[in-house]
């Protein structure tokens, strides 16, 4: 199991959550490979913690969707599957649509400040291939106009569908999938749309945002499979 060495050793206060976070951050970056068996005595080794908060985060990310648990066998990352894409985005696009809407009625100008200067990171990051750093400025991008939306129960919703689309959207980010330089001008339209407090624009723009790299992952998802079944 490919786990880097040298992981500074946790310390024992919220084990159990630094262990799902630093699990869930190597399911994301590809450090654990999708399939691949996870041992949780080797987690807690290289962690520096004992198994239980190990196995307790473990049955977070099976709740998740990120890992696969059936007693009496190995846990194993779960596949990237094509149907899966289908199943996320577009509810993912529409719930944050209307949040871009909500946005347009109560973004301050510090708000509409913050959003470019958040993009402008995502690009540098981008051009700089960091990806993960890329993923987390995309992240705090839609954060950010999830706060101004305000409404407690689409951030509980959204946040949700956000866990799934992160591994995806880090995946294929790195194998050059999606399409960087459409993210960041729709990112800037958005921007702009919601200066102008144009809901109608912003929720289109921020629906295509979503949509446009499904398709992208699906297609290529569909020619991996079709590669897989040409070559056995």
């Amino acid at each position: 199991m490919p786990i880097p060495e040298n992981v500074p050793k946790m310390e024992r206060i919220s084990a159990k959550q630094r262990a799902l976070e630093q699990i869930q951050r190597w399911i994301t970056e590809g450090t654990l490979r999708p399939g691949e068996k996870i041992l949780d005595g080797e987690l807690a080794e290289v962690l520096g913690v004992s198994r239980t908060p190990v196995r307790e985060a473990l049955q977070i990310l099976e709740m998740q969707g990120f890992v696969e648990m059936q007693p009496g066998c190995a846990t194993r990352v779960t596949p990237i599957r094509r149907e899966d894409v289908y199943k996320i985005y577009p509810p993912l696009a529409a719930l944050d649509a209307t949040a871009v809407e909500m946005a347009a009625e109560r973004v301050t100008e510090e708000d509409i400040r913050s959003l470019r200067r958040i993009n402008e990171r995502f690009a540098e990051a981008l051009g700089n291939k960091a990806f993960y750093d890329a993923l987390v400025l995309d992240e705090q991008f839609h954060q950010t106009i999830l706060e101004a939306a305000d409404n407690p129960y689409l951030t509980s919703f959204i946040t949700t569908l956000q866990r799934h689309v992160r591994r995806f959207k880090y995946v294929f980010l790195r194998k050059a999938v999606v399409s960087p330089s459409r993210s960041i001008q729709e990112h800037a339209a958005i921007i702009d749309a919601l200066a102008r407090r144009d809901k109608e624009s912003a929720a289109r723009i921020m629906k295509q945002n979503w949509l446009r790299p499904m398709r992208e992952i699906a297609d290529r998802l569909q020619r991996e499979e079709d590669e897989e079944k040409g070559g056995a």
